[in-house]
């Protein structure tokens, strides 16, 4: 059970929810981003996003028109990104 803090821009306030590895995180339409795969191998019990994050991954997700593998994208800075995987987080904040 993962605890989600979610900051909505709209009420400029945290929300809290707590949900499985296989439920879908809050705010995400259709279920296309579990809360297993926004972890990834992140040890965390906390994970925190924004709700327009969700928002611009549902709208990409849309887009795409298929499953978009999220791998080191929500990965901390410690938890072993690279160059790379840097440079998809920048356009998943471009996004917002």
């Amino acid at each position: 059970m993962a605890k989600i803090l979610v900051f909505n821009n709209d009420t400029d306030r945290m929300e809290t929810y707590y949900r499985g590895e296989n439920e879908p995180m809050p705010y995400n339409t259709n279920g296309t981003l579990k809360v297993r795969e926004f972890r990834g191998s992140s040890k965390s019990n906390i994970l925190w996003t924004t709700k327009r994050c969700m928002q611009s991954w549902n709208s990409q997700r849309y887009i795409y028109g298929g499953p978009i593998p999220v791998g080191f994208a929500f990965k901390r800075p410690y938890e072993g990104r690279t160059p790379e995987t840097s440079h998809n987080i920048m356009q998943v904040l471009l996004l917002m």
